[in-house]
């Protein structure tokens, strides 16, 4: 079912704010896409500045532990017993009725296909019980627009999104206009640590073990190698370094705790400078392209890496531009930046039907005109 909407302004004509400021609207948002249960409302005020009312977000992580990762079945369970009253909550906090809602948005994928199913279907009852409008929300377009809610940021900037199963550069030029600059060609970077933990021993989630690990070791101990430094396109690709720590580990096997550290350590720093070296080649592209950059923001679970947002900041000053990143309970996935990216919509009359599918397959970018060249199906969520 295509999206009943009108076509989205050039970027050119809506920077800053967007066109349609003249009304308030207040959102519920909805998020159910992987292991966090999470339900906000948001208001977007007259003059397109947002106001976070409530954000509520119940983590899975205790319940997939045991597993060493997300189990999908259960999370799509969990979101069934969790998710009506974490909406209920999200609505009392922030003491507003659903009459009061100008519209109902939800992360209508990509993601676990189970959990987005449990999100979108309750949107779509609310929105059909009060007569309410339905947005149904890119979740990835949702992190694109977070940092127009915290810091009022003026289109165009620079993305780099970065999770478990998401490694983009993007140009954010408008509500509903992206292009990817670059992506990853096998693991997305969260992926990466997450499994690096896990092939080391350690406790899941990984990343923040491996984050933690790497601040006692030697990242000079392992020559390991810097995946795509100096190639011309943007483009990411972790899954060799991934193999180098692992022939690591196998050949100093039993590993002491100090091999573990010093292995962490290596990979985080190979991981950080390819990174910034992809990092430089998409704020160049973008430059070629669009222009200067109001900022280089990072978005997702990696961004709470402080290895990495230390990266991140050294890329933009040395590009000559802000950095950004939203509070780190805005980087992982919440309600309140489903709601905004749909208050964002809603101001230009983006607008979807009850009979909207939900996706676990959903490309934030519609117009790419140099996709990647040995990007997968991953690369695409």
């Amino acid at each position: 079912m295509l999206r009943r909407a009108r076509k989205t302004p050039d970027w050119r004509q809506t920077q800053g704010l967007n066109l349609a400021t003249d009304t308030a609207s207040l959102v519920l948002g909805i998020e159910t896409t992987c292991d966090e249960t999470a339900a906000a409302v948001v208001e977007r005020r007259s003059d397109g500045s947002g106001r976070i009312l409530s954000n509520i977000v119940h983590s899975q992580i205790e319940d997939h532990a045991p597993f060493g990762g997300v189990v999908p079945e259960i999370a799509a369970r969990a979101h069934v017993d969790l998710l009506d009253g974490i909406v209920a909550r999200a609505m009392q906090q922030a003491a507003v009725n659903f009459k009061n809602l100008s519209g109902v948005a939800a992360a209508a994928g990509p993601g676990l296909i189970g959990g987005v199913i449990v999100g979108l279907t309750t949107a779509k009852a609310i929105a059909l019980v009060h007569n309410t409008p339905l947005i149904a929300v890119n979740h990835l377009e949702a992190h694109a627009l977070t940092p127009r809610l915290t810091d009022a940021l003026a289109f165009p900037y620079c993305l780099f999104l970065a999770s478990g199963g998401h490694t983009q550069i993007v140009a954010v030029l408008g509500v509903g206009n992206y292009v990817r600059l670059g992506t990853t060609v096998d693991d997305a970077m969260g992926e990466a640590f997450d499994k690096v933990a896990k092939m080391l021993g350690l406790p899941y989630p990984g990343g923040p073990q491996v984050e933690r690990a790497a601040a006692s070791g030697d990242a000079e101990r392992f020559a390991f190698p810097r995946p795509m430094l100096g190639r011309p396109d943007a483009n990411f690709s972790l899954s060799g370094l991934k193999t180098a720590v692992r022939n690591e580990a196998s050949r100093l096997s039993p590993l002491e705790p100090q091999d573990i550290n010093d292995l962490c350590a290596g990979f985080q720093a190979a991981a950080l400078e390819s990174t910034a070296d992809r990092l430089h080649v998409g704020l160049r592209i973008f430059r070629e392209r669009f222009g200067a950059p109001h900022a280089l923001v990072a978005a997702g679970g990696v961004a709470a890496n402080q290895a990495i947002r230390g990266a991140l900041q050294q890329v933009a000053t040395a590009a000559g531009t802000q950095f950004m990143i939203p509070p780190p309970a805005l980087c992982t996935d919440n309600g309140a930046m489903i709601a905004w990216a749909g208050a964002e919509r809603l101001a230009l009359g983006l607008v979807d039907s009850l009979e909207f599918a939900p996706r676990a397959r959903w490309l934030l970018d519609a117009n790419v005109t140099t996709p990647a060249k040995f990007a997968n199906t991953r690369a695409g969520f």
